[in-house]
Order: C-alpha cells, then sequence, then structure tokens
C-alpha cells in the first residue's frame, strides 16, 4: 500500500477502536465515496476481528439502480463482505422528494441494521460534502445547529450513524479507488442542477477562489460543532435549574426560562419538545421563536405536535391530543413512540389516547395536579368505549405504565436529541 491508503486504513482502524465496534455496516450506493470506504473496510475486516457488512438501498426511482445495486453486491462478494440490498417503493408523489427518500433510506437501512445486530452504519461522506451543507445552511441564514452541518456520529432507533471520512475529500477517495485500479458508478443526478446540493457543489469551484475552499468550509464547520457542543452543556446544565418531568411532561419554571439567553431557551424548549413527541416532528425555527414568545407572555402555544400550556408559575410541555388521537395499539406494544400499558387481562383492549369522554371516567384526575389539555393526551386501555385503566389520570386500576418519565433522563437527552 502507498503511503495514502495507510493512512486510511489507520484512520478508520482508530475511528473503530474509539468507539469499540466489533460489527459494523458500510451504506454502500457504489459511487466513489461510499465505495472507496466499504474497499478499505474490506482490508481491515480481513486482519482484524471487526466483523463487516454491506448494504444498498435500491429507491427504484431510476431504471438503472436495480443494476447499480447488482454490481455493489459482486464487488462486496469479491471483496468478502456480506451484501445486502433494500428496497423502498413507499413514495406517493407527495413532498419533497429527496428528502423523503433520504429519510426512507435511513429508516431502511436502521431497521435492517437492529435486526442485523449491527452496531453501526459507516457512511461515505466526506469534507466536500461537509462544504456543500455550510453553504446551504448560509444559503438559509441557519444558525449555529445548520453550519455545524453533518456531525461525525448520530444515533437513529439506536443505531449510530458514524461518519469517518469526513477529513478526507472526494476527490483523494477517488484517486485511491485509481490507485487500486478499482472503478465506481457515477449517478447522473449528481451534476443535475435541479438538486440543490448539486447547485452549492457547482457554486464552490467559483467561491475557492475567494478563499472560502472545502478545507475552509469544512473547518468553518468543525468550529460551529464546537460550538454547539457547549451551547447543548449549557442548556443541559440550565435544565437542571428550570426543568421537572411529570408523566413524561416537560414542566418549566417561568421565572427562571424567561431570563434565560434566547438561544439557550430556544434549546432547552426544542429538546422539551423532542423529549414529548418522541422525536418524531422537529418544528422549524420561526414557529420556535413564536413559541418562545408567548412562553415569554405567559399565553398558551402549539409546536411540533405538543401544546404548552401555563400553571401557575409553570410553563408545562404536553402532547397535544389532535396528535395522537388516532393512534391505537395493543397491550403491551409502544404507543406514541414513548409509552407501554400492560396488564394480566389483555382481551379486546386497545390503548388509544384519553380524550375528554375517558376523562369523564376519571373522577380523581384533578388531584394529580396535571392539567385537562396533558391527561386528555395521555394514554388509556380502552374496552369498547369503557376506559379501564389511566394511569397519568389517577386511575391506574392495576396496570403498568413504562417509559422514560425522569427528570434524570430528560436532562441526558439534551445531548443527544
Amino acid at each position: 500500500m502507498n503511503p495514502d491508503d495507510a493512512a486510511l486504513l489507520t484512520t478508520l482502524q482508530a475511528f473503530l477502536d474509539a468507539r469499540h465496534l466489533d460489527h459494523v455496516a458500510v451504506a454502500v450506493s457504489g459511487g466513489g465515496d461510499s465505495t472507496a470506504l466499504l474497499h478499505v473496510m474490506s482490508q481491515l475486516a480481513a486482519t482484524t476481528d471487526i466483523r463487516v457488512q454491506a448494504v444498498t438501498v435500491d429507491h427504484g426511482l431510476r431504471n438503472e439502480a436495480a443494476e447499480e445495486a447488482r454490481q455493489v453486491n459482486r464487488w462486496a462478494a469479491a471483496w468478502g463482505i456480506p451484501h445486502t440490498t433494500l428496497k423502498w417503493s413507499g413514495w406517493a408523489g407527495d413532498g419533497n422528494l429527496q428528502a423523503e427518500a433520504r429519510k426512507a433510506r435511513y429508516e431502511l437501512m436502521v431497521d435492517w441494521a437492529t435486526e442485523q445486530g449491527v452496531q453501526a452504519l459507516l457512511l461515505g461522506h466526506t469534507a466536500d460534502d461537509q462544504a456543500e451543507t455550510v453553504l446551504m445552511g448560509l444559503s438559509r441564514a441557519s444558525g449555529v445547529d445548520g453550519l455545524a452541518a453533518m456531525p461525525e456520529q448520530r444515533m437513529l432507533g439506536g443505531i449510530a450513524l458514524l461518519r469517518p471520512l469526513l477529513g478526507y475529500s472526494r476527490q483523494e477517495l477517488r484517486d485511491y479507488l485509481q490507485l487500486q485500479g478499482l472503478d465506481w458508478i457515477e449517478d447522473p443526478s449528481n451534476h443535475s442542477p435541479r438538486f440543490e446540493r448539486i447547485r452549492m457543489r457547482q457554486a464552490s469551484e467559483a467561491l475557492s477562489d475567494l478563499g472560502l475552499s472545502t478545507p475552509a468550509l469544512a473547518q468553518v464547520a468543525q468550529n460551529m460543532a464546537h460550538v454547539q457542543a457547549a451551547l447543548d452543556h449549557h442548556t443541559q446544565a440550565e435544565a437542571r435549574l428550570t426543568c421537572q418531568v411529570d408523566a413524561g411532561d416537560v414542566v418549566l419554571d417561568m421565572e427562571r426560562f424567561v431570563t434565560l439567553p434566547q438561544e439557550t431557551a430556544r434549546r432547552l424548549l426544542l429538546g422539551a419538545v423532542a423529549w414529548v413527541n418522541g422525536g418524531t416532528d422537529r418544528p422549524r425555527r420561526q414557529p420556535t421563536i413564536m413559541a418562545l414568545s408567548a412562553i415569554g407572555q405567559g399565553t398558551p402555544a402549539q409546536l411540533a405536535g405538543c401544546r404548552i400550556v401555563k400553571q401557575r408559575q409553570w410553563m408545562r410541555v404536553c402532547r397535544e391530543y389532535n396528535a395522537v388521537k388516532d393512534l391505537r395499539v395493543n397491550p403491551g406494544e409502544l404507543w406514541d413512540n414513548r409509552w407501554r400499558l400492560t396488564s394480566p387481562k389483555e382481551d379486546a383492549i386497545t390503548i388509544a389516547a384519553l380524550g375528554d369522554k375517558g376523562l369523564l371516567q376519571c373522577p380523581n384526575w384533578r388531584e394529580t395536579g396535571r392539567p385537562h389539555a396533558a391527561l386528555v393526551a395521555s394514554p388509556a386501555a380502552w374496552r369498547g368505549d369503557e376506559v379501564l385503566a389511566a394511569p397519568f389520570a389517577a386511575a391506574a386500576n392495576g396496570w403498568s405504565i413504562q417509559g422514560a418519565t425522569s427528570t434524570e433522563e430528560f436532562i441526558a437527552s439534551l445531548l443527544s436529541h
């Protein structure tokens, strides 16, 4: 191996060792970045005890996609790596195609990784991708989080998504493949100005002459990531003084909350909303600022499937009834991505939101001190029109409820949401 090849191998070895990983999967599209990552990982698998798999998602959006997935399978087989192709056929034509495809891709891969016992998915994003993401953030007047661009690591569905090649350029990885005598697939959409990222890629070539080079923009992302981490830790420290968790809701001390710097308050509110809605809906900046303004005035607000209601000197972030009114699961199954209700007797029973009609069957609900808005959106066990149990409305009736309900769990989540 030439020195550049050795450096790639050393980078990946150190990256995985630092995280104590022994079973990973590489997400491979067949493009130069992910193909180079797969090849280096195949060499690592051949010389260490680490187990490596490969996964490709065929979105079914291009006629060539199926053959490209088969080509990746042939490369993986030649390099001794088991390969799986996942197929997506879920787009109904609504919304942003690229966004929907990306969301589906990660969901499919995470579900597959969970089934396979994979600890982490390795993604082939490079410094060029990082620079393009920064430019996209600048075009939207993003704050710290947008300019921090792509993190080196984040969790999704219990699986770590890792980007070990953010220190390498796209060209360096293609040079690696050429030195190895290897090929890769060029997706024609990577040259289409219809897509924002491609327009940013084309613009970056001109901006480089002005000093806004890929390394400079990637450094901006790293600088902002450090600022992001500092803000998150400050927010977590403030949460210990400002927040309590009750029945899964986040309760904010109004007097202290309104004195916080706006960015700290914004992060704390976003963390509370993510905690209550299960992270299923991240609000945009403007609605968040409007909600912060309402809190400052002591008036109710709604945000990302949550309600924010006042209780004396407190503001409670709770689930919005309309966001959960149609959810139905069986006892023991996960309701609203948060709660499990169980009982020894579970025949013909459905878990659903308590609602107004259910709350009328819980005569002692006021003793809980919880507001009507929070309780109607809480989980209950139903048999037909009869409420058998509503644990948060003082009507547990022998049923148990499982879910994250401690203040410490919420505070810890502020560094990972």
